[in-house]
């Protein structure tokens, strides 16, 4: 089934503000808290965390201003990486107790959900343990018009933090590491507490071991105890044809690693677009501005257009206008979702001499009364509704 739209979901503008969209997140999550659907079937109750679930899933992208731009741009194959094909984009996975905690507070974290009541995770089952993210690593890559057309790979050398691989990434020396004692390795502790809903059975990080349900005996003397250190690491990015300035692609896992064994985090590659200097792009279109000779223009000729892969030849037609518009099909960018390529698009100008001889001049003054050069009431028309059109 298709994906709701996430401002649909929340009930909320594409132009809500970040307090509208928590404020009308936080009304979903307790309109289908668990606690909430006790009285209520199973049907009911199933269809609720549905919609708690895609609540959570549509704030965890509308609330982080990175993936809301993208999801604007986008919608969800921004979010799934169809946009920029295999490794990029990507709606990372998103835990319900965070979500639902970062909002409301721990102590509301949850009774169920794996971690909320009982939605999700099988009713009840065994917590999830604290894994460290690692964190983003950002780059900017600037590509000309001929790599934007036919897409690149490009290397990058990072420097980032890399697993320990003195202690494999697990912080302890010689792996050393036993059971927390106090959440006896679950990472999460139990709370009974009177709450908004009544009294809620709220599950957070255990305190001691912060959520890992292990703790190191002997931390390793070359991570600190972290499992990470800095490194370098060559990565490879392969950037899909027709992506635009501005545009964010990601690589999930390509970021720094995550401390202890946890999760990387992602590389950011942000595009930026080297202006032709004879090509203007206008989304998949790029423009050229032809200045022709008024011989050309009045008797016909050829004239060479400049194309990304070097030169094309077009027939100009004998009394060609100024503001006449040519086309080269299929000549200019190919969109970025692979359907469909752009034109080349050449605005036509004449040049008038700015200084002339006498010989010149006397010429002119014999074309003067020339009926032939006096602009009939058509091309007058014509010209006018070609000016209108800049204002419509």
């Amino acid at each position: 089934m298709a994906k709701r739209d996430y401002y649909e979901v929340l009930g909320v503008e594409k132009n809500a503000t970040a307090d509208a969209i928590k404020k009308a997140y936080r009304k979903k999550a307790i309109q289908y808290h668990p606690d909430k659907q006790k009285d209520k079937s199973e049907a009911e109750q199933n269809e609720a965390e549905e919609k708690f679930k895609e609540a959570a899933e549509a704030y965890s992208v509308l609330s982080d201003p990175d993936k809301k731009a993208r999801y604007d741009q986008f919608g969800h194959a921004g979010m799934g990486g169809a946009a920029g094909g295999g490794g990029f984009g990507g709606f990372e996975d998103f835990d319900l107790n965070d979500i639902f905690s970062s909002v409301f507070g721990q102590g509301f974290g949850g009774g169920g959900f794996g971690g909320f009541g009982g939605f999700g995770g099988g009713g009840g089952g065994r917590a999830q343990q604290t894994r460290y993210r690692g964190s983003d690593l950002r780059v900017k890559v600037k590509l000309n018009l001929q790599e934007i057309s036919t897409g690149v790979t490009k290397k990058f050398k990072l420097k980032k933090y890399v697993q320990c691989t003195h202690c494999s990434g697990s912080g302890a020396q010689g792996n050393a590491t036993e059971t927390c004692p106090e959440c006896k390795g679950t990472g999460r502790v139990i709370r009974t507490q009177q709450s908004i809903f009544g009294m809620m059975r709220t599950e957070a990080a255990c305190p001691k071991c912060g959520g890992e349900g292990k703790i190191i005996k002997d931390k390793c003397p070359h991570c600190s105890g972290d499992g990470i250190v800095m490194g370098e690491e060559v990565v490879e990015v392969n950037i899909p044809a027709g992506v635009v300035e501005g545009m964010q692609l990601s690589m999930r896992g390509k970021g720094n690693a995550g401390k202890r064994n946890g999760v990387n985090g992602d590389l950011l590659i942000h595009i930026e677009e080297e202006k032709h200097p004879q090509l203007i792009r206008d989304e998949n279109d790029l423009v050229y501005s032809l200045l022709l000779d008024i011989p050309t223009a009045t008797l016909g000729g050829v004239a060479e257009i400049p194309t990304i892969d070097g030169a094309a030849r077009v027939n100009i037609e004998p009394g060609t206008q100024p503001g006449k518009v040519l086309r080269l099909r299929g000549k200019g960018l190919p969109a970025v979702n692979g359907y469909g390529r752009g034109d080349i698009v050449v605005n036509v100008s004449v040049y008038i001499p700015e200084t002339l001889s006498k010989d010149e001049k006397k010429s002119m003054e014999n074309f003067k009364n020339s009926e032939n050069f006096k602009p009939s009431t058509s091309i007058k028309e014509q010209i006018f509704r070609r000016f209108r059109k800049l204002f419509d």
